[in-house]
C-alpha cells in the first residue's frame, strides 16, 4: 500500500468544471510525478484567475483563507502512515509548518529557490530580514530538500537536480542563422524575474526582439513596446518547443534563482542562453551560457560574440549532460524516504 504524502504550496490553484489548473509547471509535474510511488494529496490557494496547467491528480483541495487551510492542515496530521511535504517558504507554508510541528509532525520543505534574493528583490532589505526569520525557525523543526546546495545556507539538508527533460525535449533541434536577434523568455512576468529590467535594456532597439512567454490569462501588464510579443504561458510541449526552436537566444534576466527548469529546456534545444551576473552560479559546468551586465554596451557585446560564434557554441552545447524529469522524479522519491 502506498504510503500517503500531502503536499502544501502556496501556489494559487484555479478550478473549473472538476479540473485544477495552475500556472507553475513545477506545481503540476512534480506532485504528478511523486503520485508514482506516493498517494498524493496536494492542497494550495485557491484562485479567481484561470491558470494554464491542467494538474492531474484525483486528491487537491483549495483554500480562500489561510483560516479553512489550517482546518485541512490540522486534519491531515491525523493520518496514519503519511508524510507531509511543503513546497518553497512563504508566510502561508511557514505557518503550515509551525502547526505540523506542533501536532507532533516533521515536515520536509522543499526549497526550489533563493527566497532571500527573491523577497530583496520585491521588498528589499526588509524582504531579506523577513524570510532570513522564517529560513532560519523553519530549519529548525523541518527537513529540508533543495535543488542547490548554497540555497540551504549551511543547514543539513538533501539536494536534488529539477529537470522537465525527457526524449521529446531532447531529439534534434531546428537549424538557423542570426539575422537579427530574436530572444526568448520563457517564465512569470514578475519584477524578481528581472522582465522589466530586461525591457527597460532594450527599449527602443530595432535590431533585437523579444518574445515573452508567460503571461497569465486575464491579465495585462504594463509593458508596452513596439519590439516586445508577450504570449501566454504555453501548457503545449510541442508549441512550447516550436517558441525555443524559432528564436535565437534565451534570456533569463533573473535577479535570483535556484535551479531554472527553463535553462535546461533552452540548453536541450541548443540555444546559446544569456544570463547577467546576480544568477551566475546556475552555469555549473553547463557550456552555452554567457553571462552580462545589466547595462547595454556590455549586453549587445555579448549578443554580437553568440552571433560571431553560433554554430562553434552549439557544437559545444552538444556536450552537455542534461538531468531528466524521470531522473529527478526517483532523486526526490529516494530523499523523501530517507527521512523518517
Amino acid at each position: 500500500m502506498k504510503k500517503k504524502l500531502f503536499i502544501f504550496s502556496n501556489e494559487s490553484i484555479f478550478l473549473q468544471e472538476g479540473k485544477f489548473f495552475c500556472d507553475n509547471i513545477d506545481l503540476k509535474s512534480t506532485p504528478e510525478g511523486l503520485n508514482k510511488k506516493f498517494d498524493i494529496y496536494l492542497f494550495g490557494k485557491k484562485s479567481s484567475k484561470k491558470r494554464s496547467h491542467e494538474i492531474k491528480l484525483k486528491k487537491i483541495k483549495i483554500f480562500s483563507n489561510i483560516i479553512s487551510y489550517l482546518s485541512n492542515v490540522i486534519k491531515s496530521s491525523k493520518v496514519e502512515n503519511s508524510k507531509f511535504l511543503i513546497i518553497s517558504i512563504s508566510p502561508y507554508t511557514f505557518l503550515i509548518c509551525i502547526f505540523l510541528r506542533i501536532l507532533g509532525k516533521k515536515p520536509i520543505v522543499y526549497l526550489r529557490s533563493d527566497g532571500y534574493g527573491e523577497y530583496k528583490a520585491i521588498l528589499g532589505n526588509l524582504g531579506k530580514l523577513i524570510y532570513h526569520f522564517m529560513f532560519i525557525f523553519t530549519s529548525l523543526i523541518s527537513n529540508f530538500i533543495s535543488c542547490r546546495n548554497y540555497i540551504l545556507r549551511g543547514r543539513k539538508g538533501k539536494v536534488i537536480y529539477p529537470s522537465q527533460l525527457d526524449s521529446v525535449w531532447l531529439r534534434k533541434p531546428k537549424s538557423l542563422e542570426i539575422k537579427k536577434f530574436k530572444l526568448l523568455y520563457v517564465g512569470r512576468i514578475r519584477v524578481e524575474k528581472g522582465i522589466f529590467s530586461l525591457a527597460s535594456l532594450i527599449k527602443n532597439k530595432r535590431d533585437i526582439s523579444l518574445t515573452i512567454v508567460g503571461a497569465e490569462k486575464n491579465t495585462s501588464y504594463k509593458i508596452n513596446q513596439s519590439n516586445i510579443n508577450i504570449q501566454l504561458t504555453q501548457s503545449n510541449k510541442a508549441r512550447l518547443i516550436k517558441y525555443y526552436d524559432d528564436h535565437d537566444i534565451f534570456i533569463l534576466p533573473s535577479f535570483t534563482e535556484g535551479h531554472p527548469m527553463v535553462l535546461l529546456e533552452a540548453l536541450a534545444r541548443r540555444r546559446p542562453v544569456i544570463i547577467f551576473d546576480e544568477i551566475e552560479h546556475v552555469i555549473g559546468d553547463k557550456k552555452g551560457i554567457f553571462v552580462a551586465k545589466r547595462n547595454f554596451l556590455n549586453f549587445f557585446g555579448i549578443l554580437n560574440h553568440i552571433k560571431k560564434n553560433y554554430k562553434k557554441i552549439q557544437k559545444d552545447m552538444m556536450k552537455n549532460k542534461l538531468p531528466t524529469n524521470k531522473e529527478f522524479i526517483e532523486d526526490f522519491v529516494k530523499a523523501i524516504d530517507e527521512y523518517n
